[in-house]
Order: structure tokens, then sequence, then C-alpha cells
């Protein structure tokens, strides 16, 4: 599904920025834009940046699902620093939240959390009743080994004698030396 991204510039609050940017919207349905302006408010501006492709996985459902119960279901923008008049690449929109993640572990990206709009909320949770699994959990059987019967250390080429086990190394240097 196509999603508009609408970006708000205002004023920066340093001498060292001159503007701030936000996401603040997506647009379902969205034709293609490049930083389209679409309202202005003294020095308050809000761009309809770009047109992204949302994309839903079958193998991400559980984040999706995660995301839909949520207290306040979002998309999350991913963009990048550029220059110039246009400082923002829209690099990805993802309905996943573990996705995202990912995004932020790098540093080198922005990301946004932008609330769902009802109708891509019904859309997204419409995938998920139709292609989500539960997966069983299976708890794993523990060994039979006995690890207890053996002591750290016995039979260790690189103890000398059996004192020397738990001996500290510096009574160890002073036996060597």
């Amino acid at each position: 599904m196509p999603l508009g991204v609408v970006l708000r510039r205002l004023p920066g609050v340093t001498r060292w920025a001159s503007y701030s940017w936000k996401a603040v919207a997506v647009l379902p349905g969205a034709g293609p834009a490049d930083w389209q302006e679409l309202r202005r408010d003294s020095e308050a501006v809000e761009y309809h940046a770009a047109t992204l492709t949302l994309n839903l996985h079958g193998a991400e459902t559980e984040a999706y699902l995660h995301g839909l119960s949520a207290q306040v279901p979002a998309i999350y923008v991913v963009m990048r620093e550029e220059g110039g008049e246009q400082p923002l690449d829209m690099v990805l929109v993802t309905a996943s939240p573990y996705e995202a993640q990912d995004y932020t572990d790098s540093g080198e990206e922005i990301v946004e959390k932008v609330p769902m709009p009802d109708g891509l909320m019904a859309w997204v949770q419409a995938f998920v009743t139709d292609f989500h699994h539960d997966e069983v959990f299976i708890k794993r059987k523990r060994d039979k080994k006995r690890t207890d019967l053996t002591q750290d250390g016995i039979g260790d080429p690189r103890i000398a004698g059996a004192g020397d086990i738990y001996a500290s190394p510096a009574r160890q240097r002073r036996r060597v030396h």
C-alpha cells in the first residue's frame, strides 16, 4: 500500500540548528510526491515529503500483532539525514516495531513513530487475521549427562598438583620464581 509521509518543519531552538523536522502523519493511498507543501501556519510548514510502499510479510505477523496491541498503534518512518534544501531522505515505512528497532540500532537512521490511521489499522489487522499462525512452545528436554560428577581442574594437565586447583595466581607466581 502506498503511504505518503508528512513532515513538519519548525524553527530550530538553538543557534546550531536552523530547523527541526518531525514525521507527523502518513497518508494511506497517496500519490507520488516530492516535498510538496501541504500547509503553512506561521513558521511551521508541513510537507508531503515522499510516498513509500508499505509491504507486509507473512513471517512478521507476530510483530504486527505486537504493534497493533500497543496503546497507540503506529507506523514507523525511517529516514536518513542529507544536506541541502530537502534534509531528510525517506528510506522506509513499516508496521513492524521489531524492524524499526533494527534500524535504530545502527544510529545512522532516524526512526519516527507516527499514529496509524484507522483504515490502515483495519488493513493490517485483516492481513494478520489471514496469515498469522501461533507457534506452539515446545520445551526442550534436559540432557541426561550429569555434570556434578567431575570436579573443576582435576585432571587438567595445566595444573601441577591437587593443591594448586584453588591457589591464587600470586601464590603460583611465588612458586615459579
